[in-house]
């Protein structure tokens, strides 16, 4: 959950850069803050789809390395690389089998050679060029292994009751994509741009887990918003007495929304001889 290549937005923003910098006070604790709450769904689906000893994995946007380990120590993978533009947070945790490479994914060549697993989770939703991208992850998988792609999905629309947590998600949504690129609108369409970079047995999922007080999602969201306050304050959707307001209904009993919601989607590389389908 963190940047692995550019997300240039109208204002020459980039994740990283203009929010949510690797060097800010507290910011691998949101990103851990979010691996709690979607690590476990992660990995499960991983599992299922038979990674385990032998894998050589790749791992994009590796943020603090929660799923590389996870990868390396409970499913015996064979090794993982794990990518990202600033890897402080994976250099400082080091485990045996885990390599760490500083590279932005929209370079040419970032990544050289072919994995069994090639995965990015909220990644994409911050890149500009998103369908080349895809292709470029698509080309790393090697004959007979699986792209996993996770983004966000946004659940709040012009139906959804109004409350303070929608106000914010919706301020929140519209000042990063005009501040980094953010844009999650064309997530549900991951299904097709995976068939569509001659990937076969294409399925997806979504994960929504609950907003409840304390819970790891809703510490992630808190520090998501008042890390780009700013931002938000810029769209003229929300003021800071809203933020604020919103920050405490987060947190109490009384809250009752829907958090973003993580489509998980795959597609397998054919085998040698084998047609797309």
């Amino acid at each position: 959950m963190s940047g692995a290549g550019r997300g240039d937005a109208p204002g020459g923003g980039r994740y990283g850069e203009a929010v949510f910098r690797p060097e800010q006070a507290g910011e691998g604790e949101r990103i851990d803050f979010g691996a709690l709450a979607y690590d476990g769904f992660t990995v499960a689906r991983l599992r299922a789809l038979g990674v385990g000893p032998g894998w050589r994995c790749l791992d994009v946007g590796a943020g603090t390395g929660t799923v590389s380990r996870q990868l390396l120590e409970e499913a015996g993978v064979a090794g993982v690389l794990a990518v990202d533009r600033d890897g402080r947070f994976l250099s400082a945790r080091p485990v045996p089998g885990l390599e760490v490479l500083e590279a932005d994914i929209t370079a040419p060549d970032a990544v050289r050679g072919r994995f069994r697993l090639v995965h990015a989770r909220f990644v994409l939703m911050h890149l500009p060029e998103r369908e080349r991208v895809i292709g470029v992850l698509a080309d790393l998988v090697e004959p007979g292994g699986v792209l996993v792609l996770s983004d966000a999905v946004d659940l709040t629309g012009d139906r959804t009751p109004s409350t303070p947590y929608g106000a914010a998600m919706r301020a929140m949504w519209q000042g990063l994509r005009a501040t980094i690129g953010t844009d999650v609108s064309w997530v549900p369409s991951y299904p097709r741009l995976l068939r569509a970079a001659g990937l076969v047995s294409v399925a997806a999922e979504v994960l929504v887990p609950p907003l409840l007080p304390g819970s790891a999602i809703s510490r992630f969201w808190a520090d998501t918003w008042e890390r780009s306050r700013a931002a938000m304050l810029a769209t003229g959707l929300v003021d800071d007495a809203a933020v604020d307001e919103a920050l405490r209904y987060l947190g109490s009993v009384e809250c009752a929304a829907l958090s973003a919601g993580m489509l998980t989607v795959w597609g397998w590389k054919p085998g040698d001889g084998e047609g797309g389908g």
